[in-house]
């Protein structure tokens, strides 16, 4: 008898486990008020089968924690799916806080993804005629601060921000975030107000000659904007970015004692928002037939700015990068060449990666903030095998 309820208690187990492995069944994503079309993977040509394989390694947690995974090809958003994960918390073990089931009414803390939005809102005051060159001294726009235009930091312009190239000394990758050793973390703790601290670094190569990654530069940019404009980058974003892209929502959710806002990493975006800013760049600063952000800004986010090339990005699973007005430009493979793309990266997996010889946009949100990031392995193992140039 009792090995006749154990062999029964085996097979409803293993049932289970049948109708839950690969149990992944594709449906389209519902069309909202929110002028993004939608379609199905059969109506841009897409391979379901290779999708399905990614998606069920996804939410069996293959790939650690991916939050979120959207694919828009030719005009159309054809996959959006949401997976269990945590909350982002700093001081939380692997910096996570609560538990939940995302889904695309919530919005993910995007990290350096901000970055390149705050790129986006200094190109949109370029066109708009608020700064007039990014050629410039950012001591043109930062009033309170002359005194520290000295030691050749006086050379330091704003196109020298936007591709980590002020040849200051502070280098974020050489320290975990939970370090205070970590200079972007190190500014929370510093005496000085933000600015001051970012710019009493040592200038150790001459501005423009060489990389290293710190969001300084871009907290920097946030106020620069604020006084090029007379609106901080909340409310300058919100008339000129999200009004027009329809995004409701965006928070700039983290801001410093003296109300500098965190421009580098502090945005919370839903993932379609995030999606519709990668489509403005596919369409070369295009949304709904409005010109957001020029043509020739977008064009200089995907060149590598001069010796911003041969980067490795601790814990990606890519090869090295370059780096041009705060966005990241990797080629991927795909069908036995290497195609043109490039991206928004943020810690965790936050990836707005925009390939236009295959007019798609890919967006995900993670939280490996301590492990591998792995969203380029999926995209070239999974989601360009889906799609047949040829």
């Amino acid at each position: 008898m009792k090995q006749l309820v154990f062999l029964t208690l085996l097979l409803l187990f293993l049932g289970c486990q049948s109708q839950t492995k690969d149990s992944y069944v594709y449906n389209p994503p519902p069309e909202l008020a929110d002028d993004l079309q939608t379609g199905t993977l059969t109506e841009v040509g897409l391979d379901s089968v290779p999708i399905i394989k990614a998606v069920n390694k996804i939410g069996a947690g293959r790939f650690g924690e991916i939050h979120s995974l959207l694919l828009y090809k030719e005009g159309k958003l054809v996959l959006e799916e949401y997976f269990p994960g945590h909350i982002y918390q700093w001081d939380g073990p692997r910096h996570h806080g609560k538990l939940v089931n995302w889904d695309r009414d919530m919005s993910h803390s995007i990290m350096s993804d901000t970055k390149s939005i705050t790129s986006v809102c200094i190109g949109v005051a370029v066109d708009k005629g608020f700064i007039a060159d990014v050629d410039q001294s950012i001591f043109d726009y930062l009033p309170e601060h002359q005194h520290l235009a000295r030691d050749g930091k006086e050379h330091l312009t704003i196109e020298h921000l936007l591709t980590m190239t002020p040849g200051l000394e502070w280098e974020e990758w050489n320290a975990p975030y939970s370090s205070l050793e970590n200079p972007i973390i190190g500014i929370w703790y510093s005496e000085m107000d933000p600015v001051s601290h970012i710019l009493s670094g040592n200038l150790v190569r001459a501005p423009g000659s060489g990389f290293a990654y710190y969001g300084g530069s871009q907290i920097l940019l946030g106020e620069i904007l604020k006084n090029a404009t007379g609106m901080p980058i909340d409310e300058f974003s919100q008339q000129y970015l999200w009004e027009p892209l329809n995004i409701e929502n965006a928070n700039w959710s983290v801001r410093f004692e003296n109300g500098v806002i965190e421009s580098a990493g502090g945005l919370k975006l839903k993932p379609r928002d995030m999606l519709k800013v990668g489509i403005t760049y596919l369409d070369e600063g295009v949304w709904n037939g409005e010109q957001i952000v020029s043509s020739a800004w977008v064009a200089k986010s995907r060149i590598p700015y001069k010796s911003n090339t041969g980067i490795k990005v601790p814990g990606e699973t890519s090869r090295k990068q370059g780096y041009s007005y705060s966005w990241w430009i990797n080629p991927l493979e795909h069908q036995g060449e290497q195609i043109e793309a490039y991206h928004a990266g943020g810690w965790g997996g936050q990836k707005i990666i925009v390939i236009p010889p295959l007019k798609t946009v890919i967006v995900f949100t993670g939280g490996n903030y301590t492990g591998r990031v792995p969203q380029f392995r999926i995209v070239e193992k999974y989601l360009l095998p889906a799609i047949d140039e040829h």
